[in-house]
């Protein structure tokens, strides 16, 4: 037994609908000693990231339901301050996913646990714009979405953490960006202060005709993140040979039966001709992970990658930010401060 004590959150019941009080309970326990091999990581960073909320619903999907009783899941970054490692040193900081905690005991073997390199940007960088939602952007829009010169690509929910760096990748391969999102404050954040060509409110009630305007040569690369509506404005306005990358479908997560919604794969999949389309996770290119972790921190530290960030203070402010987050409150990264 350590001399710290963990506080954490646990899924106390399944959701339905929206998160409610009593879904989520904050728990607190001794840490335990280490074991050979392992390290003791306190969070400073806590991301909150959509995918979150299916995996607190008992559905069939990528991965399995967190269970009741269960830390929620999540990517932190921390500080090793103990360690019985050959490979992890007390002060190193690294990133791994140890949920909804402050402190964590991990193996130095798990997956996804990660030194980082500063580089010279901010720390909560790495899980943002040069980390998992950045890496998400890249994969996705690169190898799923291959963008060409003078394409236009369009991207849902572009005001957050993935979507706005889509958007600003689009650019640097010569593409004309259009992003959608929710309200004119977030759409003039992308064209005033992101370099988008276009921004579309979704919220409008001429969403479909604003949408056709800002890409008068139809959509060549959909970066699908919303579904909904939304996608099914979008597949309208595809043209041939059109390619659709689908990272998630936010505008159904909070549905009390996931199983029974339209997903995008349906919205697609229905249309003739049928774009290439298929939903896909950033773990099918972890072999690359550092390879694309450091192009991303280079692309910060030069200013051709811009970010923002929404902070909530205190691990007991999670679920609140949360909840905002699936509403669209945030702009940019949503992530929680744990410790300084």
């Amino acid at each position: 037994m350590t001399n710290h004590i963990n506080r954490r959150v646990v899924l106390a019941k399944r959701p339905e609908g929206e998160l409610r009080h009593g879904d989520l309970v904050m728990e607190e326990a001794p840490v335990p000693a280490l074991n050979d091999g392992e390290l003791l990581i306190q969070v400073i960073w806590l991301s909150l990231d959509p995918y979150m909320r299916p995996r607190m619903s008992e559905i069939k999907g990528y991965a399995q339901p967190i269970a009741i009783g269960e830390v929620i899941v999540g990517g932190s970054l921390g500080r090793v301050i103990a360690s019985k490692s050959n490979q992890f040193e007390i002060g190193n900081i690294v990133t791994c996913y140890t949920g909804w905690q402050e402190y964590c005991v991990v193996p130095d073997s798990i997956d996804g646990l990660h030194k980082v390199a500063p580089e010279d940007i901010s720390l909560s960088a790495f899980l943002g714009a040069a980390g998992m939602p950045g890496r998400t952007a890249y994969c996705g829009l690169t190898y799923l979405g291959k963008p060409k010169a003078g394409e236009t690509v369009v991207v849902s929910a572009a005001a957050g953490a993935v979507g706005s760096a889509v958007g600003q990748l689009a650019k640097l391969e010569g593409c004309r960006a259009v992003g959608i999102a929710g309200g004119a404050d977030k759409c003039r954040y992308l064209t005033e202060d992101l370099g988008f060509d276009a921004a579309v409110d979704y919220k409008s009630p001429d969403f479909l005709a604003e949408l056709q305007a800002a890409c008068p040569n139809g959509i060549d690369v959909y970066f699908e993140n919303v579904g909904g509506d939304v996608a099914k404005a979008v597949a309208q306005l595809l043209n041939p040979g059109a390619r659709v990358p689908i990272c998630g479908y936010v505008s159904a997560y909070n549905a009390e039966d996931l199983n029974a919604i339209e997903t995008p794969m349906h919205i697609f999949g229905a249309l003739d001709p049928t774009p290439e389309h298929r939903f896909f996770l950033v773990g099918e290119w972890q072999q690359q992970h550092d390879e694309h972790t450091a192009l991303l921190a280079g692309l910060v530290k030069s200013g051709q990658l811009k970010y923002q960030e929404t902070v909530a203070e205190g691990l007991e402010n999670a679920a609140e930010a949360f909840k905002g987050m699936l509403r669209g409150k945030n702009l940019g990264k949503q992530l929680v401060r744990i410790a300084d």
